[in-house]
C-alpha cells in the first residue's frame, strides 16, 4: 500500500516546483513558464465597445467617399489595405486629394468619439 501511495505522489506535480533556471542563474518554476497577464473583462468589454461605437459613426457619419477611403486606406472589414496612391487611381482623383478626404474623416470621426465620451 505504501508503494501505491507513493506512486501517487510521483505523479503529482507543484506549479511552485523548481523546474530549471535561466541564464542568469534564477530558478524557474513551471508557473513562471505557463503564467499569462490576464487582461481584465471589463477592459475588454469597454474596448470592445469603443470598436463598435467607432464602427457605428463610420457607417453613420461620413460620407460614402470618406468611407470607402478609410476602409480601402486602413484595411477595415475585410478591405484590402491599399496606398494613398492606390486610392487615387482607383477614384481617379489625385493623391493629395485622397490625404485632405482621409484627414477630414478622421478629424470627423475624432469629433463624435469625443462627444460620446463626454456622454459616458
Amino acid at each position: 500500500m505504501t508503494l501505491r501511495s507513493n506512486k501517487k505522489q510521483a505523479r503529482e506535480v507543484s506549479l511552485s516546483e523548481p523546474i530549471g533556471s535561466d541564464r542568469e542563474g534564477n530558478e524557474i518554476t513551471l508557473l513562471d513558464v505557463i503564467e499569462t497577464e490576464d487582461e481584465a473583462v471589463e477592459d475588454r468589454l469597454h474596448e470592445e465597445d469603443k470598436r463598435n461605437l467607432l464602427k457605428g459613426f463610420l457607417f453613420a457619419k461620413l460620407s460614402g467617399r470618406e468611407r470607402e477611403i478609410l476602409l480601402y486606406r486602413y484595411g477595415l472589414y475585410g478591405y484590402p489595405e491599399i496606398t494613398q496612391r492606390e486610392i487615387a487611381d482607383r477614384f481617379k482623383i489625385s493623391r493629395s486629394y485622397v490625404s485632405r478626404i482621409e484627414k477630414k474623416a478622421l478629424s470627423k470621426l475624432r469629433e463624435c468619439y469625443d462627444a460620446s465620451e463626454i456622454a459616458f
